[in-house]
């Protein structure tokens, strides 16, 4: 009887331009590449996607005996440059870069699965480029598969590939086939945005998928009460609103603490039974919405949670818990009816009972689950709860719609790379506790080229550069965001002065909300003009109601020549400094669009 590991839906003459087929190869023990194993692919160019190849690998056993097979790899590419640029959009627990150089000696395993407790999960596709060329590898399968496209230099050569490690190693009779999954191969030129697109693009053509287009609400400025941190009180998150109000921002997110504990998702004794409630109330009086954060998929071991519904929990293979880390808690299985019941009511609580507008759902556990033997869950087979994740998503977007339409639903990985396959179930993307600024400016381009009408939320400046980065969120087109305490700081938050508004820090918000919301560049069409690495300084460019707004980071500029690429030859232009104290406006040419700034940190300009 074949095995089949993988049935591909339908498989889309390989692109001549990279010369013989991959090297696709079953291997044994030790990595070693197994015999008598017959490779056949099928192989297509889709033409709505010129540089594109999907391909399919069979392996067939034509000898006598049977094989002990660990692993399976397919279209292996290389990459032969000096410096050379990378997309790697997989979860690790430091929350690395997703874009980065590939330094001799590089490799990255980029696990698509569970890399750690309560890690996993990401985009399947890596990419690689120099200043000339491109090449892009990835899936392009109805789920998230659990395989490996590891990134490895070795000399000036890098490569990558598509790699499943089997759990346990299997006996392929003769006779008997393995079909891979279906992978794709792309060759074009810039840095990830083309490819990553076309991938988008081509999974809603080939599966359904649906990129969200986010609602106007989405757009508007946060301001997060997470300044006051897990103790804060509902007397101070409305003492703030006249503030909230006065400079100019529109949503309030009430964050952690309000909640007994992971699971048991009632107000606690220090909110008060009413306290949320009143909360709600206020900010709507003010004029204003209100997302309320939330980390579903956890209940702690202690909840009434868990007492009540034990069904209803992710069990690993040995018959434990799976254990999130972090948050100290247990996973809920997100396939299993009592969780998705259970949940129902949590949903229903925050919108209906409380009033909020939206939620923050919150924390890593949200990007990828372990596989769940729970007997309870009605499985298949244990992994299908890895690949039905982002079913859970679709049901608590189902319900909170039905309830509130419109309603904005925030996802927000703690610092995972997206899974690419619950997109299509929130309409508020976030930066996601970025570590540094370039992650606001690199995670809005990756989200602009999966789905170019979701809304960005680029996170609390205080995360950002300095904490004060307001250029980073607003020039790449994100949504304006932060935390500040006022008149005063909570006495259990953070006492390093980063939340509190200080008097400067009033005058920025003051300067930069207007800018803002005057502009709505977040509402704008993001263009993959630069690329990544090799057009210094870093550049990025919004169209937006006939105008181009080009922005561009670095230390510091001293007068160099910067091409402002997208304008037409022979007309002329008008370029202003909308950003600074003092704007100042000059014209260029479109047939010689070159400027020579000078600046530090940033350059942000309008171009009619």
């Amino acid at each position: 009887m074949k095995r089949i590991v993988a049935i591909v839906l339908a498989a889309l003459a390989f692109a001549s331009c990279l010369g013989n087929l991959p090297q696709d190869r079953l291997l044994g023990v030790g990595d070693k590449p197994l015999k008598n194993i017959e490779v056949s692919s099928i192989v297509t160019t889709p033409p709505a996607f010129p540089g594109m190849t999907i391909r399919q690998v069979i392996f067939e056993n034509t000898g006598s005996e049977p094989v002990q097979v660990y692993a399976m790899e397919t279209s292996r590419i290389s990459f032969k440059s000096r410096k050379l640029w990378s997309l790697q959009p997989m979860t690790y627990e430091d929350r690395r870069d997703w874009v980065k150089p590939v330094e001799p000696g590089f490799h990255q395993d980029n696990y698509l699965g569970m890399s750690a407790s309560d890690y996993g999960g990401g985009t399947p596709v890596v990419s690689l480029w120099n200043e000339d060329r491109n090449l892009t590898l990835g899936l392009v399968e109805p789920c998230l598969r659990m395989v490996s496209i590891p990134v490895t230099r070795r000399g000036n050569v890098t490569t990558a590939v598509i790699r499943k490690d089997y759990d346990e190693p299997f006996e392929l009779g003769p006779g008997e086939m393995i079909v891979g999954y279906s992978d794709f191969i792309m060759e074009s030129d810039g840095d990830f945005f083309k490819p990553l697109r076309a991938f988008s693009e081509f999974m809603q053509k080939a599966y359904g998928f649906e990129a969200p287009v986010s609602p106007d609400d989405a757009y508007e400025p946060v301001w997060c009460a997470w300044g006051y941190e897990r103790q804060f009180t509902v007397d101070e998150v409305i003492g703030t609103l006249p503030k909230v109000v006065e400079l100019g921002f529109k949503w309030v997110d009430v964050d952690d603490g309000f909640q007994i504990c992971e699971g048991d998702w009632q107000a606690n004794d220090r909110i008060g039974k009413d306290g949320m409630r009143r909360m709600t109330d206020a900010i709507h009086a003010a004029g204003l919405k209100a997302k309320l954060w939330w980390a579903p998929l956890l209940a702690d071991s202690t909840s009434r949670a868990v007492a009540e519904h034990p069904e209803m929990m992710l069990i690993q293979k040995d018959g434990a818990h799976e254990f999130v880390s972090w948050w100290d808690s247990w996973y809920l299985s997100p396939v299993n009816p009592a969780s998705w019941k259970f949940t129902e009511g949590i949903v229903d609580l925050f919108l209906k009972d409380w009033g909020f507008d939206g939620f923050k759902m919150d924390g890593q556990q949200l990007n990828l689950s372990a596989a769940d033997y729970n007997p309870a869950s009605g499985l298949t087979y244990p992994e299908e709860a890895q690949e039905r994740h982002p079913e859970y998503f679709q049901k608590i977007y189902e319900r909170a719609n039905e309830i509130k339409p419109g309603c904005v639903l925030q996802i927000c990985p703690c610092g995972c790379a997206i899974n690419f396959f619950y997109l299509p179930w929130m309409n508020q993307a976030v930066a996601s506790d970025p570590t540094s600024s370039f992650q606001i400016r690199m995670k809005r381009k990756v989200y602009a080229a999966l789905c170019p009408d979701l809304a960005y939320y680029a996170d609390h400046v205080e995360l950002s550069d300095g904490g004060l980065d307001f250029p980073s969120q607003i020039g790449v087109g994100g949504i304006i965001g932060t935390k500040f305490t006022w008149p005063e700081p909570n006495p259990y938050a953070e006492q390093n002065g980063g939340s509190i508004l200080t008097p400067e820090k009033e005058a920025l918000l003051r300067k930069w909300v207007p800018i803002y919301t005057d502009k709505m560049l977040s509402k704008g069409k993001y263009l993959g003009l630069y690329s990544y690495g090799f057009d210094i300084p870093e550049g990025h460019v919004i169209e937006k109601d006939g105008a181009m707004y080009y922005a561009f980071y670095a230390p510091s500029w001293k007068g160099g020549s910067i091409e402002l690429r997208g304008l037409e030859p022979g007309r002329k232009y008008t370029v202003t400094e909308y950003t600074a104290d003092e704007p100042r406006s000059y014209e260029i040419d479109g047939s010689h669009p070159f400027i020579n700034p000078v600046f530090t940190n940033n350059y942000l300009i309008e171009v009619k």
